[in-house]
């Protein structure tokens, strides 16, 4: 009833600049379609704008690609004129081809609005429209597997074109655009001037036109390049009844367009025996520079999506020997007949795997390759990889909190040749190709294998080689060696030789002044020879050595780099015994060579201790296995306390973390041995991904194989509900991803973590803390593992709400309790800014001693006071001595309202009528008055 009044009133009288970020990015206003680098120009075409960009990233300008067509295009007075942001369009120019004609000083963009559109742009200033005409040129569809690049054509002069390579649909499937003239074929070159034969963008050449077609099924280009006067283009032939085909295509850019396409020849890449060929899908790609041969990396699907990824190795120089324009797939007219297969290329080396790799950048630095590789979950990987195809160990040059995919191409900065532009959904980061700088001392410099890192003895630190000032500077060798100082002791003609190697690339001042010195009980002989790098030798005096060996110290010098190698040499011939892995590392840390038949002197066995790691131990353990570990998938920041469950894990002593091709596993110690489980910490990974996990006994062996998948870390984008009471306890809903790897949600105002009461993916629910009456807002933070991350998100804080009186009405069988809920004095409005919800509430009623639960119905409010219903069923008290009411961590208790309150009450319940009456005469009384004075 206190709700019936001032709800009766109411009813009755109411009648963009951008900037560059810290981390070297740059945001744009929608999602990346394509992008190109010219000299010291980054062009970047997003959903509706068009970037000009300096090398670095600052912005020089940009301008919309929104505006208003007018006219059709079936009859050539289509006209496109772009608007300001805030005005009406109704067109937004697509980007498919953006290509920087730097001779020219033109940048050709073509894509579409409605049908095919085309607009060559002032190099230096896009603002500036140098020609435009609508026609297609490239992919008739705004999403499609298509591709553009310009290709030289040797004539009497070198020609310049456009090639687009269009993505092919059969019939049946083809998105039908009626209105638009399109051009069908898969592979087409175009002017890219008006000095050619022809109009601009035109595909004929004298009085023919000619263009290759796909003869059947459908094709995904990937990626297209020219070296020299050779074309490479590359493409997916997928098919409904028959597994992906992978399909190389060269062409001679040579006389004309039409011998340039019809010098068609081609090859089938396979990635493995096992696929036939076939089934396996290539993502992406990048040439290798240098040459001849023409190498060639690929990132191929082979699991038919693209989760299992590998980075795989080709040799794709031409092979003109075959017939040209007779390949199955492609020509310039299809066979009748049946053509013949096309030869098979198959893979030099699968240097990377790599889950939900999307990207790849190829440079070359000196003797080796550096692939800079993109995956789907925003990371950039970096892998050195020598001239004998070995990889060094990866590393993550960029990794988003996120899993926002990086882009399928990626560019070098062409001024300064040490950063790459990664492009990730909105956002271009620039990533330097290295931070040599981190490396304090030479060991660390070598250790990181790093071809762009030397260590310059002038500066007395690690940088670029172009950085520092003289020739008098280190680096790793030309192959991948896994120590910087290598020796080896041999045994003939009565004396024993001790050969130490350096593993270094060295400048001319260092190289110049190469020399070693050997400290030893026992002194080289007189008959060593002299050093000369890389290679010092020592001739001992002696022909046995002690039992308990010999400690030798040798000495490096090269330039001014002053480097210092230990060594101890033994008798190879007494290293004996079982042949265990202890033995075997003893016998190759001591110089020595390890068989079948045990250590020996240098002069034969193996040299590399992995060989020793599948021997057994000779330690009597029983094999541990391992059943899961609990949780398995986890940010990449780790997860504390994580539960391992297996069989015989009593004698186990660390758990061994490592990826496929990772070079420096983590190892963490364990605790709880059951025999069946145990306690240990995941540690933080540089990745995202799956690694393997095995546990570790007392002889160094490793067993068991469980898999642990390190995903983003949990970021938060919103809360309700916004605000708590002073007294905490609220149940308060983060939402935003991985939040089930949080394990505590902070606030700014107190250090204590609150656990979380439920955790999903998507959300995370958890009780505020208490407050001081002087805090009105506070920071989120959320625990995981050892990391503290920022939320970004702000709770306030406001007085604990009061419960002024109830009422109780009888309803048949049961009671309703009506709860008022007053703002304290002048924090009245701070109560409803609490929102209070009904499910927040528990109410009992209290008479005789006894409780009855209320249940609740409703919330009302009305004059900023919040009103709660809620009913207690089958009672036979319709009054209570008292209401007890918790919310949170607190607990109140009320008296049944005053003689007073209940006076006024009654009142305002007998004075509705009067007060509905008086309203009614008076709307009568102004009718009557109306119709009087429009008589008049």
């Amino acid at each position: 009833m206190l709700l019936l009044l001032p709800g009766l009133l109411f009813i009755l009288w109411g009648e963009p600049a951008r900037c560059l970020e810290e981390n070297g990015g740059f945001p744009f206003d929608g999602h990346i379609r394509h992008f190109a680098v010219a000299a010291n120009t980054v062009y970047v075409a997003t959903e509706e704008r068009l970037y000009q960009l300096s090398h670095d990233l600052t912005l020089v300008q940009s301008v919309s690609q929104r505006g208003i067509l007018t006219g059709s295009d079936q009859t050539n007075d289509a006209h496109f004129s772009r608007v300001a942001e805030t005005d009406e369009r109704n067109a937004t120019f697509g980007v498919n081809i953006l290509l920087p004609f730097v001779e020219n000083d033109a940048l050709i963009s073509c894509g579409v609005i409605e049908c095919g559109y085309c607009e060559v742009l002032d190099l230096k200033n896009i603002s500036n429209v140098l020609y435009r005409e609508h026609i297609q040129v490239g992919s008739p569809w705004t999403s499609s597997a298509s591709i553009g690049f310009l290709v030289d054509v040797e004539q009497k002069s070198t020609e310049t074109y456009i090639l687009t390579a269009n993505q092919q649909y059969e019939p049946q499937y083809e998105p039908a655009k009626k209105s638009c003239s399109l051009v069908r074929e898969a592979v087409n070159l175009h002017n890219a001037n008006h000095h050619q034969k022809g109009s601009m963008f035109s595909l004929s050449d004298a009085f023919t036109t000619t263009s290759i077609k796909l003869c059947k099924g459908n094709a995904e280009f990937v990626d297209g390049f020219q070296i020299n006067l050779i074309i490479y283009l590359f493409s997916n032939l997928p098919s409904s009844d028959e597994n992906n085909k992978v399909r190389l295509i060269w062409l001679e850019g040579k006389t004309s367009k039409k011998e340039t396409l019809e010098s068609l020849r081609g090859a089938i890449l396979r990635v493995s025996d096992g696929d036939g060929g076939e089934g396996s899908k290539l993502l992406a790609s990048a040439v290798i520079p240098g040459g001849p041969p023409v190498l060639w990396s690929g990132v191929f699907s082979v699991d038919g999506g693209q989760t299992n990824t590998e980075l795989v190795l080709f040799d794709i120089s031409p092979d003109l020997s075959g017939d040209p324009d007779a390949d199955p797939d492609f020509g310039t007219v299809c066979p009748l007949n049946t053509a013949p297969t096309p030869k098979t290329l198959k893979p030099k080396a699968v240097l990377f795997r790599q889950k939900y790799m999307t990207s790849v950048l190829a440079v070359r630095q000196k003797a080796w390759v550096v692939f800079f590789i993109g995956t789907g979950d925003g990371q950039l990987i970096k892998l050195a990889v020598d001239k004998n195809y070995r990889p060094t160990c990866p590393r993550v040059l960029y990794r988003a909190n996120d899993d926002r995919q990086v882009f399928p191409k990626m560019l070098l900065d062409q001024v300064d040749l040490k950063h790459v532009y990664m492009p990730l959904q909105s956002q271009m980061k620039r990533v330097p190709v290295s931070d040599c700088s981190t490396y304090t001392n030479v060991q660390d410099c070598w250790s990181a294998q790093d071809p762009y890192c030397v260590w310059c003895s002038s500066h007395n630190s690690c940088t670029f080689e172009d950085e520092c000032r003289d020739s008098d500077w280190i680096s790793i060798p030309d192959d991948f060696q896994a120590k910087m100082v290598s020796y080896r002791v041999k045994d003939g003609s009565g004396q024993i030789t001790l050969n130490i190697q350096i593993h270094l690339t060295v400048g001319r001042e260092a190289r110049s002044n190469f020399a070693c010195q050997f400290s030893t009980s026992e002194p080289c002989s007189t008959k060593s020879p002299p050093p000369q790098f890389p290679q010092c030798t020592c001739i001992l005096s002696k022909s046995t050595l002690p039992a308990e060996g010999l400690p030798v110290t040798v000495r490096f010098r090269l330039g001014t780099t002053q480097l210092r190698e230990e060594l101890k040499l033994f008798n190879c011939s007494e290293i004996s015994g079982p042949p265990t892995s202890v033995l075997c590392r003893r016998c190759i840390e001591a110089g020595c060579g390890w068989s079948k038949s045990g250590c020996s002197w240098a002069d034969g066995g193996v040299e590399d201790d992995n060989s020793c790691q599948m021997m057994e131990s000779g330690m009597n353990f029983s094999k541990p296995e391992i059943s899961s570990i609990t949780p398995s998938v986890v940010s990449f920041y780790g997860r504390n306390h994580a539960v391992l469950s297996g069989y015989n894990l009593s004698d186990v002593t660390r758990v061994r973390i490592q990826a496929d091709m990772d070079c420096t596993p983590h190892e963490s110690p364990v605790w709880n041995h059951t025999g069946v489980t145990l306690t240990f910490h995941i540690p933080s990974a540089n990745t995202k991904g799956t690694v393997n996990a095995c546990v570790l006994l007392p002889d160094g062996s490793c067993h068991g194989n469980a898999k642990i998948i390190y995903q983003s870390s949990p970021s938060c984008t919103s809360i309700v509900p916004g605000s708590s009471w002073i007294s905490g306890k609220r149940k308060i809903t983060l939402t935003g991803s991985h939040l089930d790897f949080v394990d505590g949600v902070m606030h700014n105002h107190v250090q204590e973590v609150r656990p979380p009461r439920n955790t999903s993916h998507q959300n995370l629910t958890y009780d505020t803390p208490a407050a001081d009456k002087k805090v009105s807002s506070s920071t989120l933070f959320l625990k995981v593992a050892n990391e503290t991350l920022t939320c970004s998100i702000m709770i306030n804080y406001y007085p604990d709400p009061e419960f002024t009186t109830f009422t109780s009405t009888r309803m048949g069988n049961d009671v309703r309790i009506a709860l008022q809920n007053l703002s304290l004095l002048s924090f009245q409005k701070k109560a409803d800014k609490l929102e209070m919800t009904p499910a927040e509430l528990s109410v009992w009623g209290v008479e005789g001693g006894n409780q009855y639960p209320c249940i609740m119905e409703a919330k009302k409010n009305s004059n900023e006071t919040d009103f709660f219903i809620c009913d207690i069923l089958r009672t036979p008290n319709a009054e209570f001595q008292h209401l007890k009411v918790t919310y949170g961590d607190k607990t109140v208790t009320l008296g049944p309202p005053s003689l007073l309150h209940q006076v006024i009450l009654t009142l305002r319940i007998l004075l509705i009528p009067f007060i509905v009456l008086a309203l009614v005469i008076i709307c009568r009384w102004q009718k009557r008055l109306t119709a009087e004075t429009n008589a008049l």
